[in-house]
């Protein structure tokens, strides 16, 4: 299984066979092309025979740089096992605030001269006796405070250790020796100015674990976690963090300690689209919600702004500008779209002014028109040109609006605000992280193109399990084209290879690739066909597609039990993180719910086959239980205790979850035959792939995405993309399957033009957030488009194009006249 997995990983990369050399021994991935364990002339020699350079700052530095050069000495330390010592050194240092790397540069032995005036940019440098006594310097110099910590930490990651190295677990391995290249590297500016993440939905798991695990003297979420997630900000290049704020949550500022560590780690502090001027309203809003109105109480609130304001002028903060209710709800007051129209404009003055009082008028400000405040917005909404307006997607990974001409050339530009976890309609996905990366790269590439650059921020839920998912949104921030333009298999395999090992870095990837797709198709939080309130009903699946479904998941697990074994020892917890839990919960998820719908279904005509069904969902069940006590309770010695909650984790927010799966009670049920989706299982489609189509001016084939693998996705300038296809004797309806994405706007349908045999159809897909349509469309990952008419058996020819950059197309289907319900 190791050896299929490593073969799907390299078909259809250009490989040559000393590449293919390089990757079965092993190599390391692009970051080590700089640090090595064997020394070439001119190298600087970082540590060797037990002795490594002394790490050395400047006092008149700022505290982040002591933080990230004393967590580079721990890092050399615990890789090489040397200790200080010897005439080399390294120099940790920011421009104007270290005076003997300002020294060096005005005697011109650096070239800083496109280092001063960047943002957050570094340069890293060997220099040959750049002071008495000295006999050489690795010179790590920033443009600005965070530049000179992430070049501090870019050489952490260079020697081997993981921005993930706690959070995940990824114990670094072990090297006698480290060299550095001779000569310059050169990093940044970053592709995005503000680059960060949101904690939310915290209660099933940071909050629990917090609390009960990592730091229970202190009221969650207090400065023991928040110094993790900033240490873990900086070493992924990141800037900017939205707080946790549900009411199970102290309030980031209720603690001065928190807001003060931010400021020593350069953390930007933001607040979310419903939380304006840096206030928690669920925790802080200590009167009456009726009184959260501007129009009824308008000192009130701005007593209770203006009073955060004054407490944090003095550190680096992006200002939430706007109103919105308590908790994520519609503002009180106005009641017609023209009132909150004013409403809002004249909040935004009173917030500015209070601003300008403060001495931070030109502080960065931010207002992110979020579901009923982005109808207030196409309105007429006038928000000032230098506040940054931030789109939102549609809480499943879709962006809903890309900035036209004229909010491109705002002062403020544009940013994103972007979903790894959501709770709320139609159906939360809380448990496991299955989007997948070339989505992400898809529509915040779109959104790059189309201008939005100013700020960038996932939510990642509980952070955990979504560690692949937050790496590869930030990595794509800090460089968007040199992130974009690689294949999601390669960069996958270079997370694996950094926090799993090289050995096993490619059919890792083959997995992950899998258990995207699989789950892309639909979530584990989602195995259910009707929303809650609804009437129940049964999958669109055939017994026979289900089982074809589950032995595709059984192949995954197959091939994790073949891998680990080849995991260094030290690295089995974070591979049981990062790949063991959430490939083998998601399958038993799927094999619980589909073997218990299988129960259901044949439990009047094959009575034996349904209780061994039964049975299989059964031990599904307890097979998820067994996987996360060992989250919990074992991994790392029990470090995430309290981490792990499977969804529903509990009776809250009903409307929005999952509903606990009816199991057949299992005394009832003899021991059988637990195997389900075996190779029997056999379920084809009729229909043209992406890949069959000969893609011309105007498509691009999209890797890692869809439900065939990749998808062919359009550009907006209505080039052809041509296929041919042989249908069987009979008649047959023709769809066309799309991914559930935007136009530049939402409420602007998707427009493509499908030609069968010369004869054109131009269809239209009305998009709009909230309807049933969508809810449909983004729990299936797919709509589907029928056309017209049918077609007899023999060879098609098809033609499509399309106007509207948002078109992605997952497969063309055909199926038999008899079988168009299927299409539903």
């Amino acid at each position: 299984m190791e050896g299929l997995y490593l073969f799907r990983f390299l078909r259809g990369h250009a490989v040559s066979l000393i590449g293919l050399a390089a990757f079965l021994l092993g190599s390391p991935a692009r970051a080590e092309d700089w640090v090595r364990d064997r020394a070439r002339a001119g190298d600087f020699v970082l540590a060797a025979e037990g002795r490594a350079a002394k790490i050395v700052t400047d006092a008149a530095d700022y505290e982040v740089v002591r933080i990230a050069a004393d967590d580079l000495r721990r890092d050399i330390a615990t890789v090489s096992g040397a200790t200080e010592g010897g005439a080399a050194q390294v120099w940790v240092g920011t421009l104007g605030r270290n005076a003997e790397i300002d020294a060096l540069v005005k005697a011109g032995r650096i070239d800083a001269t496109k280092l001063e005036g960047a943002w957050e940019s570094f340069l890293i440098v060997t220099v040959d006796r750049p002071a008495p006594g000295v006999s050489r310097a690795l010179v790590i110099v920033g443009s600005d405070r965070r530049g000179t910590a992430y070049g501090a930490y870019e050489l952490s990651r260079g020697i081997g250790v993981s921005p993930w190295h706690w959070w995940a677990d990824v114990t670094p391995l072990h090297r006698d020796a480290l060299y550095v290249k001779k000569g310059m590297q050169r990093f940044g500016p970053p592709s995005v100015r503000y680059r960060g993440m949101f904690l939310n939905d915290e209660d099933w798991g940071l909050v629990p674990w917090a609390a009960g695990t990592h730091a229970p003297d202190e009221t969650p979420l207090g400065p023991k976690t928040y110094a993790k997630l900033f240490e873990l900000l900086l070493r992924l290049k990141a800037n900017l963090l939205w707080p946790a704020m549900h009411k199970v949550t102290r309030p980031f500022n209720a603690d001065p300690a928190n807001a003060a560590l931010a400021d020593r780690y350069a953390i930007v502090m933001g607040s979310s689209h419903a939380e304006p001027m840096l206030r928690n309203n669920v925790g802080e809003w200590t009167a009456s919600a009726a009184d959260f109105d501007y129009l009824k109480n308008p000192d009130g609130v701005r007593r209770y702004w203006d009073a955060r304001v004054s407490a944090n002028a003095t550190y680096d903060s992006v200002w939430t500008l706007g109103m919105r209710g308590i908790h994520d709800s519609g503002m009180a007051g106005p009641k017609t779209v023209g009132e909150r129209r004013a409403t809002l404009e004249r909040i935004f003055a009173d917030q500015r002014a209070m601003l300008e009082k403060a001495g931070i008028g030109s502080a960065p400000q931010v207002f992110t028109p979020y579901k009923e405040v982005l109808d207030v917005y196409r309105a007429g909404l006038k928000v000032p040109d230098d506040v940054t307006l931030m789109w939102p997607d549609d809480n499943f990974g879709y962006i809903r609006h890309f900035p036209d001409a004229a909010e491109r050339a705002r002062k403020g530009g544009s940013g994103v605000y972007y979903h790894l976890s959501y709770l709320g309609a139609p159906l939360s996905y809380l448990w496991l992280s299955t989007t997948p990366p070339a989505l992400i790269r898809q529509e915040m590439g779109r959104a790059w193109d189309n201008g939005a650059r100013t700020m960038w921020v996932a939510n990642v839920g509980d952070l955990k399990p979504a560690e692949l998912g937050t790496d590869y949104f930030l990595r794509m921030a800090w460089d968007v084209e040199g992130t974009r333009k690689r294949a999601i298999d390669d960069i996958v395999a270079d997370f694996a290879a950094e926090t799993i090992g090289p050995r096993v870095a490619g059919p890792t990837a083959a997995i992950m690739r899998d258990y995207h797709r699989l789950n892309f198709e639909r979530r584990p939080e989602h195995l259910q066909w009707y929303l809650p309130g609804e009437k129940a009903r049964q999958s669109p699946l055939t017994i026979n597609e289900a089982d074809k479904r589950l032995s595709a998941f059984a192949a995954m697990e197959a091939a994790v039990e073949q891998i680990e074994p080849l995991v260094a020892l030290e690295r089995r917890d974070a591979f049981f993180e990062l790949v063991g839990y959430p490939v083998r919960a998601s399958a038993a998820a799927n094999r619980r719910f589909f073997a218990a719908e299988a129960h259901d279904r044949l439990r009047d005509v094959d009575l034996a086959e349904a209780m061994r069904r039964g049975h299989v969902a059964q031990e599904a069940d307890a097979a998820i239980g067994v996987l996360t006590r060992r989250y919990n309770r074992e991994i790392a010695g029990g470090k995430w205790r309290g981490m792990m909650a499977v969804e529903p984790a509990d009776g809250q927010w009903r409307s929005y979850r999952l509903i606990p799966p009816i199991l057949p009670p299992a005394d009832a049920i003899p021991p059988a035959d637990e195997r389900i989706g075996t190779a029997q299982a056999t379920a084809s489609w009729t229909g043209v792939a992406p890949r069959d189509f000969v893609v011309g001016a105007g498509w691009r084939l999209v890797d890692g995405l869809g439900r065939q693998g990749d998808l062919l996705a359009a550009s907006g300038t209505g080039g052809l993309a041509k296929a041919r296809a042989i249908l069987p004797a009979g008649q047959w309806r023709m769809a066309v399957d799309l991914l559930p994405t935007y136009a530049d706007r939402d409420g602007d349908p998707l427009r493509l033009t499908v030609r069968v045999d010369g004869k054109s159809h131009d269809l239209a897909v009305p998009r709009e957030t909230g309807n049933r349509d969508w809810a449909s469309g983004v729990l299936d990952n797919r709509l589907s488009l029928t056309l017209p008419g049918e077609l007899a058996g023999g060879a098609h020819d098809l033609a499509v194009s399309a106007s509207d950059s948002g078109v992605m197309i997952e497969a063309v289907r055909f199926l038999p006249v008899e079988a168009d319900d299927a299409l539903h």
